[in-house]
């Protein structure tokens, strides 16, 4: 019996990587970090005629300021760099704070920020602290016929990505170049935490939060995401909407979890059943808030 057809293609450049993403005459799939695609190769659940690695594109593994004092990370930074590197800790604190959850140092250090994000996983973090963060997601393809340029580019808020478990608004000819987030606001501040059974382990649930507090401690800005609350990487406007306005209280606080983990999604597996995990989430959301709150006084 014949073989199927495979092919390996190493490209130097983004264009030489999107010239071989857009011939659809193989069933092809980028390869980042590998962490997510590599497993699922090994069960099965995909069969890619075609592998595109993008480990050798230098421009997209850059981690740089914007014009406007935002944080443009490339889709191959690595995990561990969200770790170590002062733009990121500076720019994004709660990006450098979560990572330090994500899995072990192994993945880690192969693990990619844009391969997190394309693979859509309800249960990873980076799509959750990302969407806390008002992210964008840079994406690009080969141009055709009668476009201007090499490539043909789109950049997308990172709430319209996310289509469904594992699904996202990625085209088949299309790479995930980076992710823009936006400068810090002042009076703002920010947390993640998740329970695991074993740490490295998915979280049963995490949640990561932001609030912006105006010079009388009043909260004029809030965002809450879950870790495995739901099908999808969600935002909880519900809940973030009932502390605006008002002071963050114990009390606002103690209200607004509840009112997360009422409207959360989880479902119940092996691990942990859905009234566990709706427990988790409302400690979770009250831990997160109250520490964000106090970082954004200080």
């Amino acid at each position: 019996m014949k073989p199927p057809p495979f092919e390996y293609v190493a490209p130097s450049d983004l264009d030489e990587a999107l010239e071989a993403l857009a011939d659809t005459s193989l069933e092809t799939r980028p390869l980042a970090g590998g962490q997510s695609l590599v497993p699922m190769l090994n069960f099965r659940l995909a069969a890619p005629e075609r592998l595109v690695d993008l480990n050798r594109i230098a421009e997209l593994a850059r981690v740089e300021r914007t014009e406007d004092g935002g944080l443009r990370l490339g889709a191959m930074t690595r995990h561990s760099t969200l770790e170590r590197d002062p733009l990121v800790a500076e720019g994004a604190a709660l990006l450098a704070e979560a990572a330090r959850f994500i899995a072990h140092p192994q993945i880690r250090s192969r693990g990619t920020v844009g391969g997190s994000v394309a693979h859509a996983d309800p249960a990873a973090e980076l799509p959750a602290v990302l969407l806390t963060l008002g992210a964008r997601v840079h994406i690009a393809r080969r141009a055709r016929e009668g476009e201007t340029g090499p490539r043909a580019k789109r950049t997308l808020d990172l709430r319209e990505f996310f289509l469904g478990p594992f699904f996202t608004a990625l085209e088949p000819e299309e790479v995930l170049t980076a992710i823009e987030v936006p400068a810090p606001a002042p009076g703002e501040g920010s947390a993640f935490d998740e329970v695991a059974r074993r740490r490295g382990d998915y979280a049963l649930a995490g949640v990561a939060a932001r609030v912006r507090l105006d010079d009388a401690g009043v909260c004029r800005e809030a965002a809450i995401s879950l870790v495995n609350g739901g099908a999808t990487p969600c935002l909880m406007e519900e809940a973030a909407d009932s502390l605006v306005g008002a002071e963050p209280t114990p009390d606002a606080i103690a209200a607004a979890a509840t009112v997360c983990a009422g409207t959360a999604d989880p479902a119940a597996d092996m691990h942990a059943s859905e009234a566990y995990r709706r427990h988790l989430i409302r400690v979770l959301t009250e831990r997160v808030l109250s520490r964000a709150a106090a970082r954004a006084r200080a």
